[in-house]
């Protein structure tokens, strides 16, 4: 059992919003990676990475993303930086993945200057600017298809992704 899709994509890219419409759209659930860690670790990301560290968080987003392509046959989104682990590059090769791409300005406008997302406590808009640079890179390598979301509506996102899966 594989997953029918992962979405892969920066922080406010739309994963989780165009992710559960796609899953709506193809009849199959939808799962994304940091809620399932959160639920695991009883409470919210920002409070792993603060109590645990940011180490203690990866080792459980790759634990959990392995187990999820293994088992889940739905709509996958994974967390950002999941993909800066060189196993799940390696697992995501064998999978659908859909690079979600977003620009800067759209991206700030999704995820606001940081409330809630620990990587963006300092300085949100610089730090999100280097994030995509840096990742950016990771998310080609790993991609079957590569779909901008600048400006655009989830329905019409899920629609252009249900198009490229059946072709």
């Amino acid at each position: 059992m594989a997953p029918a899709v992962v979405l892969v994509g920066v922080m406010g890219a739309g994963k989780t919003t165009v992710g559960a419409a796609l899953a709506s759209r193809l009849g199959v659930p939808f799962a994304d990676t940091d809620s399932v860690i959160e639920e695991r670790a009883g409470k919210p990301i920002p409070e792993i990475f603060v109590d645990d560290g940011e180490d203690a968080f990866r080792a459980q987003e790759r634990a959990v993303v392995a187990e999820c392509l293994e088992t889940f046959a739905g709509v996958l989104a994974l967390g950002g930086g999941a993909i800066l682990d060189e196993g799940t590059r390696k697992l995501l090769t064998e999978q659908t993945v859909i690079f979600l791409e977003v620009g800067l300005s759209d991206a700030i406008k999704r995820v606001g200057l940081g409330a809630g997302r620990p990587l963006l406590a300092i300085n949100p808009r610089a730090t999100l600017r280097h994030l995509m640079e840096q990742r950016r890179p990771l998310y080609l390598e790993v991609a079957t298809h590569t779909v901008t979301t600048d400006g655009r509506d989830p329905d019409d996102l899920a629609d252009e992704i249900t198009g490229r899966l059946a072709a």
